[in-house]
């Protein structure tokens, strides 16, 4: 399997899936929850069938809440979404709807969070990312010391990982507007979460290749690469495909609280996995034949015989 022959194929698919997901973003945005934007979360469960959501709209809207969004109506289970309100206004409302909807309301959570909270988790957000991509490039690149050129391998862990956060971010994005799911506190774990899995398949990867250049010295960088992707191959897809399936699972039968999280979670390792074997690896070509400088004179390789150069 030539996979590091095909680069630029695999890297054209990245891109395919990474642009619809940056222009639902910057069309649509990333729907917050109330984790990050401040505002209550109401979970009620209805002694019959739960309303339509857009019953459940009027009636806040009744109270002067307009901004009330239904995140999952289920069975007989709704969880609501709106700008902060009260105690006392939360229990008019629960009853109002026991009037309006003939049947018996039970109030499953009932949360307030302010928007200076919401503002403090955000700046955390960005903060625990980011310095998990500084704390990994450091570690790969002192891991890998006794390999030429180490830092190479940590930066491309990192465009792999930052591959894998784009293609979560815009499918969150794009299953926000139109699922109406917002992104919480349960997003960003899963995101980190992600980040761990696509580093360690990265890892896996790059480890295969410091042991191959020890005993394949006279093999041809580009030939190295390849050979340790495939040697790998069975197990990263393997391995993955346990969780993969594990996860599958649970969105099917786990239920509709965990639905969303358990999603962005399949997502998320399907793309490390893919980011791991077809884009890592394959950067480390890039880089040691300084492809760049081919790209500017309308080439994506260069000639074998200038690569090194």
């Amino acid at each position: 399997m030539d996979i590091v022959g095909k680069r630029y194929l695999y890297f054209g698919i990245s891109l395919l899936v990474i642009i619809p997901g940056l222009i639902a973003l910057v069309m649509w945005g990333l729907p917050l929850a109330i984790d990050f934007t401040g505002g209550s979360l109401l979970e009620v469960h209805f002694a019959g069938q739960a309303p339509p959501p857009g019953e459940i709209v009027a009636l806040y809207q009744k109270f002067g809440i307009g901004d009330a969004t239904v995140q999952s109506v289920s069975g007989n289970d709704a969880i609501i979404r709106s700008k902060n309100m009260d105690e006392a206004t939360m229990n008019k409302l629960v009853k109002t709807m026991e009037e309006r909807f003939h049947t018996k309301v039970e109030v499953v959570q009932f949360s307030n969070v302010g928007p200076s909270v919401g503002e403090e988790v955000a700046r955390r957000a960005a903060s625990a990312v980011a310095f998990s991509a500084i704390a990994i490039l450091l570690y790969i690149t002192w891991a890998f010391r006794g390999v030429p050129h180490a830092v190479r391998y940590g930066t491309a862990a990192i465009i792999a990982m930052l591959h894998d956060v784009a293609v979560t971010v815009g499918i969150e994005a794009i299953l926000g507007h139109f699922l109406h799911w917002e992104a919480d506190a349960m997003f960003l774990t899963a995101l980190l979460t992600i980040i761990g899995f696509s580093v360690h398949d990265s890892i896996v990867v790059f480890d295969r290749i410091r042991e191959n250049s020890r005993r394949y010295r006279r093999l041809a960088y580009e030939t190295l690469v390849n050979h340790s992707i495939v040697q790998t191959l069975d197990r990263s897809i393997n391995t993955q495909l346990t969780v993969m399936l594990t996860l599958l699972t649970l969105a099917l039968f786990g239920g509709v609280t965990t639905r969303h999280f358990v999603i962005i979670l399949l997502v998320g390792i399907f793309s490390g996995t893919y980011s791991s074997i077809f884009n890592a690896a394959p950067i480390l070509i890039v880089w040691e034949n300084r492809e760049w400088r081919c790209w500017l004179r309308g080439k994506l390789k260069c000639p074998k015989e200038n690569a090194a150069a």
